[in-house]
């Protein structure tokens, strides 16, 4: 199969570049059968949606290609995503997103953690993930006592003072010789606010945690559990849902969505909003099949 581009006629069977090379919307659509696309950065940013964003999804629906948002937010439940995007013209069912706050009913099942004690970070939504996965959630206090701690969210976090009692609870009980559960819903250090502006996120709260523990307990490997993207569990729970066919992630970000894909096994196309890098492709490890400027046709 081959895919058109800016640069002519491209080998789909290619599985290295140097450089990405730039295709066009068209050509991404006509090569492809099933779509995982990020949210932030490709689809919106804090100033509402992005340019072609509506016209993507409107298009993947006309040609019922099945798709899937894949993000790494942990703050806001799916159905409350789904009304946020309806309100910026984009219309997504919570059936259309897979979060890195529901991979927490994943990992809570898979350990058998139903019922434990758990403190999370972030807003209320992302304490009823944690509800959801089978949690008994309770308060970050100078005295709270849990088996789990969860880094879903920047929001709703107040620094220090949350961070103070999360290291607190951490060092506590990993001095007494107990299990400790550590999840990171959203491993994204920074996100997309605007042009030229970046965010602080989730993963950079638990690099804080991960520091202290590091030097503190230099012989266990004591670290937080990543969910979302780019570990594999998220890709396989996304791939399980959209069955087979090929498959391409649509990302902006080379850290997560383009790393992630690869360890997966799908093409990527990076898109050029959001994190994406401006220059320099070809020095970065993680490297897509395709390079998309804009979602505009």
């Amino acid at each position: 199969m081959s895919i058109g581009s800016t640069s002519g006629t491209i080998d789909m069977g290619r599985s290295h570049f140097d450089m990405p090379a730039t295709v066009t919307l068209d050509a991404i659509l006509d090569a492809y059968d099933g779509f995982l696309i990020d949210a932030y950065g490709v689809l919106v940013d804090k100033q509402g949606a992005l340019p072609g964003a509506a016209e993507l999804l409107a298009r993947l629906e006309r040609a019922n290609r099945p798709w899937l948002i894949l993000t790494n937010s942990a703050s806001r439940l799916p159905e409350t995503l789904s009304a946020e995007f309806a309100e910026l013209g984009l219309p997504v069912a919570p059936s259309r997103l897979l979060t890195a706050g529901a991979m927490l009913s994943v990992y809570f099942a898979e350990e058998g953690l139903a019922g434990s004690r758990c403190v999370v970070l972030g807003p209320a939504d992302a304490h009823r993930y944690a509800e959801r996965a089978g949690a008994a959630v309770v308060t970050l206090a100078p005295d709270a006592d849990a088996e789990v701690l969860v880094v879903a969210d920047q929001k709703g976090v107040r620094c220090p003072e949350d961070m103070d009692l999360a290291v607190s609870l951490l060092v506590r009980r990993l001095d007494a010789g107990q299990v400790m559960h550590t999840l990171l819903c959203n491993p994204d250090l920074v996100y997309p606010v605007g042009a030229g502006r970046l965010g602080f996120t989730a993963g950079g709260l638990a690099a804080m945690l991960e520091a202290v523990l590091r030097e503190r307990y230099p012989e266990r490997s004591q670290g937080f559990v990543r969910l979302g993207k780019p570990h594999p569990a998220i890709f396989e729970a996304a791939q399980r849902r959209l069955g087979g066919g090929r498959m391409v992630m649509m990302g902006d970000q080379l850290a997560t969505d383009i790393l992630g894909a690869n360890r997966a096994g799908i093409e990527s196309v990076l898109v050029g909003t959001g994190l994406a890098p401006s220059h320099e492709l070809g020095a970065w490890s993680a490297q897509p099949t395709w390079y998309l400027p804009t979602l505009r046709s």
